[in-house]
């Protein structure tokens, strides 16, 4: 094993893994790629690009260094909607989901969005274990293929009747809203439809934390918040927030940069419908010092000008252990959604580093807002 053995690097559309293949190996980096349907392998996704451990440190610098070529930009094909708030719900029929469905249709009412509720399948391929050249596809395989892709398409159908349901019993409000099956991996189908239909927030169920932490490494919604250009809402299936009415306290984590003021414009353009307090918080290693005051009160200030009638407070949280210390914050203070802003960070980064929005998804019950930074 030692030096041989094989890592899976990332896991992607059969195209994609092409293009990594031959970049990766065109820099002298042998890969294997797993999961290929050989009868038709343009359908395939999940597919696993696997290299030597001991090339893992060049081959995350060689797709950090050409991160462009993975990047999906699908422009926004103008409709009868043009111009108008789109939230995207990514569900898999579980009560988490329903979770979610039910916070999303509320800002939607309250916003004049439409919704879309949209869900991914991915085909299961043989195991790792298998060497690709065994790989053979069957008649049985196809068949079952076939199978899943119906089953999708009858669960989302169910799904679909028992939202009218809820929505004809007064339980969800009736708004404008329409399902999407997709076949491919969730993140990357979660991204191209961001893409394509520009959406001013997506909506994502989770599950609670003390079960997160048994599922795969990078839970989509963590890769789809590592990556994502729109507002992501995930919504833990523990909350006690179950439509945007339920919260009175929302939160925004503050570092006083420049693009947070487009954050916060941002997150009062979503919930400022609903009737909340606003705090804004800066978690400091020390204590404050006279230049953070300053920033802070501008902060307040330019929140009190711009929303005269909604209540603002601001807090300085001195804590070592930033997760603890946010975690304290939200229950000492009645903390009913988190917000903060994200950047885009390096592969390296995700990897090894992950930041707070990502940490608190797996480590808190509490629905947690995540604004992207404008990239200058």
């Amino acid at each position: 094993m030692g030096e041989d053995r094989l890592i899976t690097v990332a896991i992607y559309t059969y195209e994609k893994a092409q293009i990594v293949k031959s970049l990766l190996e065109s820099e002298g980096i042998p890969v294997v790629i797993q999961n290929v349907n050989l009868i038709q392998p343009v359908i395939s996704s999940g597919v696993r690009v696997r290299i030597k451990e001991t090339d893992l440190p060049h081959a995350l610098t060689i797709l950090e260094d050409h991160n462009s070529l993975f990047e999906t930009a699908v422009a926004r094909k103008p409709g009868k909607d043009a111009g108008r708030q789109h939230i995207v719900i990514p569900v898999d029929f579980s009560d988490y989901s329903c979770k979610a469905c039910s916070i999303g249709f509320d800002i939607a009412h309250k916003t004049g969005a439409t919704v879309t509720v949209l869900h991914t399948y991915v085909i299961p391929y043989l195991p790792d274990a298998i060497p690709i050249t065994d790989t053979f596809i069957g008649k049985e395989e196809i068949d079952e293929f076939k199978s899943i892709k119906e089953n999708a398409h009858r669960q989302m159908g169910e799904f679909f009747d028992k939202l009218k349901s809820a929505i004809a019993a007064g339980q969800l409000p009736d708004v404008n809203f329409e399902c999407s099956v997709k076949e491919g991996i969730p993140e990357d189908e979660i991204r191209i439809i961001s893409r394509r239909n520009a959406p001013s927030l997506i909506v994502m169920g989770t599950r609670g934390k003390g079960r997160k932490e048994s599922e795969l490494i990078g839970s989509v919604t963590a890769e789809v918040i590592d990556s994502a250009r729109v507002p992501i809402l995930a919504v833990p299936e523990d909350t006690h927030v179950s439509r945007c009415s339920d919260v009175k306290r929302l939160a925004f984590v503050t570092n006083f940069d420049q693009g947070e003021l487009v954050a916060i414009d941002t997150f009062m353009r979503l919930f400022g419908e609903f009737d909340f307090e606003v705090v804004l918080v800066n978690f400091l290693s020390d204590k404050a010092d006279r230049i953070s005051e300053i920033q802070m009160q501008y902060l307040e200030r330019y929140f009190v000008k711009h929303y005269p009638t909604r209540k603002c407070t601001c807090r300085f949280i001195e804590t070592k252990d930033i997760l603890r210390g946010v975690n304290d914050f939200i229950k000492d203070e009645k903390i009913d959604v988190l917000s903060m802003t994200t950047r885009r960070r390096s592969i390296f980064a995700r990897l090894f580093n992950p930041g707070i929005a990502h940490r608190m998804i797996f480590h808190s019950d509490t629905p947690l807002l995540v604004i992207p930074a404008r990239n200058k």
